[in-house]
């Protein structure tokens, strides 16, 4: 089942690859950023994370203390949190780099390019508030694309917005299609909390 969704990826890669290279004027993703793996909840599947964990087995020793060793400081603050969402920095990013990138999850994978919010209007990324993605046609004070500035710009290729949300992406017609499971669906940590029991 796991080349199944394999298959998945890189039938994902070659849309969000067109996706990101229509998008170039506004894309300023780089290495070293980071700033997508921080502060957040990062959904994954089961089969998300039985992948990710294969790309464990190809990591040094070094790097794999170091993730275990992030794993274990955001479950204690996890344990300690008392209020209603736990937002934490992925455990798999090193010095600002993700350490199993060829294995990260799909959310991963989509992120840094805008979606439709709920008025009809480009949403941009969050990293737009720090200068990154699409901040160079932001509105003033908002997350959504001023025309104005898109034309100020001067390049042809319109900023758009993608069905990429993580609820369409891990649809069960794609499981259908592919011949796989997503399985159950959940944040990342908790993943890591339920082997923690085991």
């Amino acid at each position: 089942m796991i080349e199944n969704y394999i298959t998945y990826l890189n039938f994902l890669s070659k849309k969000f690859d067109k996706f990101f290279e229509s998008q170039k004027p506004y894309i300023f993703c780089k290495k070293g950023c980071g700033k997508c793996c921080q502060n957040a909840q990062f959904p994954y599947s089961q089969i998300e994370f039985e992948y990710l964990m294969r790309g464990t087995l190809y990591l040094d020793i070094k790097t794999k203390e170091a993730i275990v060793n992030n794993i274990k400081t955001t479950l204690d603050a996890k344990k300690n949190f008392e209020g209603k969402k736990f937002l934490y920095d992925c455990p798999f990013l090193i010095d600002n780099v993700c350490a199993v990138y060829d294995y990260r999850g799909i959310v991963c994978r989509s992120f840094g390019l805008p979606t439709v919010g709920e008025n009809g209007k480009i949403k941009a990324p969050f990293c737009c508030f720090q200068g990154l993605n699409y901040s160079n046609v932001l509105e003033d004070g908002g997350n959504t694309i001023s025309v104005e500035k898109f034309k100020k710009l001067g390049v042809k290729e319109e900023p758009v917005a993608f069905n990429i949300s993580y609820e369409f992406l891990t649809d069960p017609d794609f499981e259908r299609g592919f011949n796989f499971s997503f399985g159950e669906k959940k944040p990342l940590i908790d993943w890591f909390e339920e082997l923690e029991k085991v």
